[in-house]
């Protein structure tokens, strides 16, 4: 637990204890405010943000430490004339935390590598831990609990937020159901599916991936859905895009499937009329501006965990 890149290398006591002490910072933020002093967090970005980089640099400010923002396009590591080992090996000398929100997965995994403080993905083509564990822990605040409640995903199940929610479900006993396309292009990627498998085996949840979102929606307790285009995917696909999703739109009536006090969650950025109506994002059932905010609190307690683990290991080495 020294970075967070994946879920898959968290355990489930990790993961609902960072969510128990990011539900103790909402609620007494005072308590954290000098937390982070004298701290330094890097943001390093490669793809534009909204939530990602006010939620972090607002989370830092208010433990008391300070952030850096780091656009990569107007940078050395960016031209291509500064190599990631280097770029992180010396900013490892400056800073004590670096979050990166990057195209490549595999560019996040060597600042893991070849960072000597801890690193953060906020976001890569492959996974997107810290909104997914700002989900559970939106679905623990409504609903009490997360071992077994059923979670529908409906829509592109081969991104960043599908893979991580396949993740952070297993772990936390949730039953799972991707409702998606069928085809590789539309599908989660197979190993996170099998070993998201292996996983809910052992918690007591289950993992289904769907063609027909009738089934994946039915008596779900949580319905999620995600952009039809992901930042990695060409303009010029829209109309090929929404020819294949609209079955899966989350609509009222596809809602009614569910149970009648199930949530809708989206992670946003959201596209009323595409991947869901404006009637359930904006109905009483939605709850994608609470799963919004708890991104700023589930970050905060991410980095106070992360810079726990530092010290420790630190302590340990000397």
């Amino acid at each position: 637990m020294h970075n967070l890149i994946t879920l898959k290398e968290w355990t489930p006591a990790q993961i609902l204890d960072v969510i128990a002490l990011a539900r103790e910072i909402k609620k007494n933020p005072a308590r954290f405010a000098k937390s982070m002093e004298g701290k330094t967090l890097l943001m390093i970005f490669e793809k534009p943000s909204l939530r990602t980089r006010v939620s972090f640099e607002t989370g830092m400010t208010q433990l008391g430490g300070h952030a850096i923002f780091y656009d990569t396009s107007t940078s050395p590591l960016g031209a291509g004339k500064e190599s990631v080992y280097d770029t992180v090996k010396t900013v490892s000398r400056y800073v004590d935390m670096i979050m990166a929100r990057l195209f490549e997965h595999a560019k996040i995994e060597e600042m893991a590598r070849e960072a000597t403080v801890p690193v953060i993905n906020a976001l890569t083509n492959f996974a997107h831990p810290c909104q997914i564990l700002g989900d559970l822990m939106t679905i623990q605040e409504k609903k009490k609990t997360l071992k077994g409640l059923i979670l529908a995903y409906l829509g592109d199940g081969n991104n960043n937020v599908t893979h991580s929610l396949l993740y952070g479900c297993a772990k936390m006993g949730i039953h799972i159901r991707v409702g998606c396309p069928a085809g590789k292009e539309y599908s989660p990627d197979a190993g996170v599916v099998k070993d998201a498998a292996q996983v809910a085996r052992k918690t007591g949840g289950t993992v289904k991936i769907t063609h027909d979102p009738r089934e994946a929606i039915q008596d779900a307790d949580v319905v999620y859905t995600d952009s039809w285009m992901s930042y990695h995917v060409p303009p010029h696909k829209l109309d090929e895009r929404v020819k294949m999703f609209t079955p899966f739109q989350v609509n009222a009536a596809l809602m009614k499937r569910a149970r009648k006090d199930a949530i809708f969650m989206n992670c946003l950025p959201a596209l009323r009329g595409y991947e869901q109506t404006a009637e359930v994002i904006d109905g009483p059932q939605s709850v994608v501006f609470d799963e919004a905010e708890n991104r700023l609190h589930i970050q905060k307690a991410i980095m106070l965990k992360l810079m726990e683990q530092r010290k420790r290991g630190v302590g340990e080495k000397g």
